[in-house]
């Protein structure tokens, strides 16, 4: 009893420890001291890195009249680049801050000259000298704005610990509010001493705040100018999607042979051989072949509903023909569970765009079939502004994931293919919901 008692007394205590409000916490928080000592940081770097910087960019616009010129310059800007190199892990590591590597430089032919020729044309060298251009006012501002709140609040928080030094040692009663040659204020009776101490509380627990807000714009300026571009960045964002769109083709393809191979080609395979066998016996014995015949006949049908599937699955007449609506409400009809569908589109997007639409129902309305265990489902799809969403739910078992490498994953990485987005949401026990929105290209 006493274990257990003293278990919930632990618990009982970690949750009011947590449930202390932010502002409260916030002094003794990790996070303030490390974005505090970023700042600390950022003077001597910024100082070291400003000076060096415009030492050596004067130089080299002062030898521009002259060849040597160009490599000091150069080498200006590859050292403000290995400089935002320093900046960008020192922000990862004390302020959390993940920002990519900027693009690497491009050169067309190796050497000297074409190196040079390369950092002076690059977009990112320039970004970074102006971040070492930028960064020492701001640093240099917020160091003096960080300490002083810093010293101060702790200062007076804690002055009626060490106020007795001025009695003591200063022949003052204590810190001296005003003076002149007639008048002075000491705050040396307990009522002033506890509002000093009041007073640096306050400020002991605004200046985390404040330093955060700080850094935030040192974050800003680490990720807008050591960071890649907009345009690099959407350069990696197509070429992954590019990618992705190449590797789902690819899979589409196999999955189409393999259907065509193992199914419709070894049905017609199987087909010819008992027609084969059927024209032997024609004149031998005209029943069996009459009844082989009959068999063959409806091994066709069953092939010809096969290719019918295996057509469907890749882009269904009636999608092309009437649109979501129709196409979806066929889909539904072939699920195991009835299933409510709602289209309301007030036109047809692009047909790039109403095949995947179609492909992603249709992939949820098989995975509710086979794992669910749903006793109904629905399917909505409208237009929001320039967006196409779409939703599928079922009263099933949840549990799905998209993070496990699933069909989800398979369906996720489609959408981001052409700028779209699956979100599900699937606690254990049910229900499911699939939101997925599409770019509405009309």
């Amino acid at each position: 009893m006493a274990t257990e008692y003293g278990r919930q007394g632990y618990v009982s205590h970690s949750e009011r420890r947590h449930r202390l409000p932010a502002a409260l916490r916030a002094p003794f928080e990790a996070r303030s001291w490390r974005e505090f000592g970023y700042v600390l940081l950022s003077l001597p770097i910024a100082v070291v890195l400003f000076s060096w910087t415009v030492t050596m960019v004067a130089l080299g616009a002062g030898l521009l009249v002259t060849f040597l010129g160009i490599p000091v310059l150069a080498a200006a800007l590859a050292s403000c680049r290995g400089f935002g190199a320093l900046e960008r892990t020192r922000a990862r590591a004390l302020l959390r801050l993940e920002v990519a590597d900027p693009e690497p430089l491009r050169m067309r032919r190796p050497g000297g000259f074409a190196w040079m020729g390369a950092v002076l044309k690059s977009g990112t060298s320039w970004r970074h000298l102006l971040y070492a251009l930028l960064q020492f006012p701001w640093a240099l501002f917020s160091f003096v704005v960080s300490v002083n709140f810093w010293a101060y609040g702790w200062a007076l928080l804690t002055y009626p610990l060490w106020f007795w030094v001025f009695p003591m040692y200063a022949g003052q009663g204590g810190l001296q509010l005003y003076g002149d040659e007639h008048h002075s204020v000491y705050l040396d009776n307990p009522f002033e001493i506890t509002v000093t101490a009041l007073v640096g509380l306050l400020f002991t627990l605004a200046t985390p705040w404040i330093v955060r807000g700080l850094t935030t714009v040192d974050g800003m300026l680490v990720r807008g100018l050591l960071g890649p571009s907009r345009l690099s960045a959407r350069v990696v964002e197509l070429e992954s999607d590019r990618g992705i769109v190449v590797d789902t083709a690819a899979a589409d393809l196999r999955r189409i042979e393999r259907d065509l191979h193992d199914g419709a080609q070894a049905r017609l395979v199987s087909l010819a051989m008992d027609l084969g066998l059927a024209k032997e016996k024609l004149r031998e014995d005209p029943q069996a072949a009459a009844r082989m015949v009959d068999e063959a006949h409806g091994e066709v049908k069953t092939a010809l509903q096969e290719l019918r599937d295996l057509a469907r699955g890749i882009h269904p007449a009636v999608l092309t023909d009437r649109g979501l609506d129709a196409a979806l409400s066929s889909v539904a009809s072939r699920c195991t569970v009835p299933v409510r569908v709602e289209v309301d589109l007030p036109a047809r997007p692009a047909a790039a765009i109403e095949g995947i639409a179609y492909f992603t129902v249709s992939e949820l309305l098989q995975n509710i079939s086979k794992h669910s265990r749903a006793r109904s489902a629905s399917v909505d799809v409208w237009q929001a502004e320039d967006r196409l969403m779409l939703q599928v739910m079922d009263d099933g078992v949840g549990g799905a994931d998209a993070s496990r490498g699933s069909g989800l994953a398979g369906l996720a990485g489609r959408l981001g293919a052409v700028d779209g987005v699956l979100v599900v949401d699937s606690p254990t026990g049910g229900p499911t919901r699939v939101i997925a929105e599409l770019p509405w290209r009309s």
